[in-house]
């Protein structure tokens, strides 16, 4: 509830403003963002407006058409989108168009890890052991009315099932995202992506890697790690769905600390060590789990916006950063408690 009465007070964005410097962001968004005008004739609008008016949008929950109309109805919006009182409000049009530059572009990811840099500069994000987990995200554009599909099931990869190839098996019906998939995940089939996400221990959003729902998580520990950039000698817990060979060595290879938890095999139950392992690595686990949760309570996380593995992928990573900086303000008062 403190959180809640906090985001809808103007003092939040001025907190915003204290703790991030808007222009190493706009050294990455300006060579996405056409300049000049735009087809039309008309001025382009400052690159750092709009990435504000995301910013919002996310925090709230908004639509396009809605987060155009509450910077043009309130004081607070406006100011924090750095827009004066004459200055006309970029249109739901010129949103879309944004975001589309800065997918083209693949410029998302840098903007977290700035985001992140900055955070980690002024003590918000310490990082001294990092949590990976994977959370689907549904596509509202699924197919119907066919009588067959490929369905995976979720962490399967005991049984060997190719997820890389698994397709639909009939030709998609217009409409549908051609790019998500389908997994059965705790008996209820879902179609669309699957997010890789990596926080520290206190929740914060490091990297995110976007896959098709039917990928296995198995096979998608490494990449959201490089990405992370995290230093030698760093812990990272995993629950079993991550247990291999191959992740473990390559754990070692990145000098980082395995601390994935074990899977029994076949004819080799877990010894009370591993059964150790699993027992700490859940206590710490929660982190991530409160993440997804807090995500979807507050940004309507768990839902695809657009169409696309790409423009799956930017929302992804807009909810992160979105999320980082939610709980900014939050972690500063904490630390100065402390």
């Amino acid at each position: 509830m403190q959180m809640q009465r906090r985001k809808v007070k103007s003092e939040f964005f001025n907190q915003i403003n204290a703790v991030i410097d808007w222009h190493p962001l706009r050294a990455l968004i300006e060579p996405a963002y056409a300049k000049g005008f735009s087809p039309t004739g008309r001025p382009c609008y400052d690159c750092m407006v709009l990435f504000r008016m995301e910013l919002m949008r996310m925090w709230y929950g908004l639509s396009d058409g809605e987060i155009e109309e509450q910077v043009n109805d309130r004081l607070s919006f406006s100011r924090f989108a750095g827009l004066g009182m004459d200055d006309a409000v970029p249109d739901s049009t010129t949103l879309c168009r944004f975001r589309n530059a800065l997918v083209k572009s693949d410029v998302y990811d840098r903007l977290l890890s700035e985001v992140n840099r900055q955070l980690s500069s002024r003590h918000v994000m310490v990082t001294t052991g990092v949590i990976v987990d994977a959370s689907v995200t549904d596509s509202p554009r699924r197919p119907r009315g066919q009588k067959e599909y490929d369905v995976v099931e979720d962490r399967h990869e005991d049984e060997g099932v190719d997820t890389a190839n698994a397709k639909l098996v009939e030709k998609p019906r217009p409409g549908v995202d051609t790019e998500a998939r389908w997994v059965k995940k705790a008996g209820k089939c879902h179609f669309g992506y699957k997010r890789h996400t990596v926080v520290n221990q206190d929740g914060l959003v490091i990297a995110e890697e976007t896959t098709p729902a039917n990928e296995s998580d198995i096979k998608h520990l490494v990449t959201p790690l490089e990405k992370a950039g995290l230093e030698q000698g760093i812990a990272v817990m995993a629950d079993k769905g991550y247990d291999s060979s191959e992740n473990r060595k390559a754990l070692s290879s990145m000098k980082l600390k395995g601390r994935i938890m074990h899977k029994a095999q076949k004819n080799r139950p877990l010894t009370e060590r591993e059964k150790a392992v699993n027992k700490a690595v859940s206590k710490v686990r929660y982190a991530v789990e409160r993440t997804y949760g807090s995500m979807h309570r507050w940004f309507g996380a768990g839902i695809a916006r657009y169409v696309g593995l790409a423009k799956t992928h930017a929302q992804h990573i807009m909810e992160a950063i979105a999320y980082n900086l939610y709980r900014t303000p939050g972690i500063i008062v904490s630390n100065c408690i402390k």
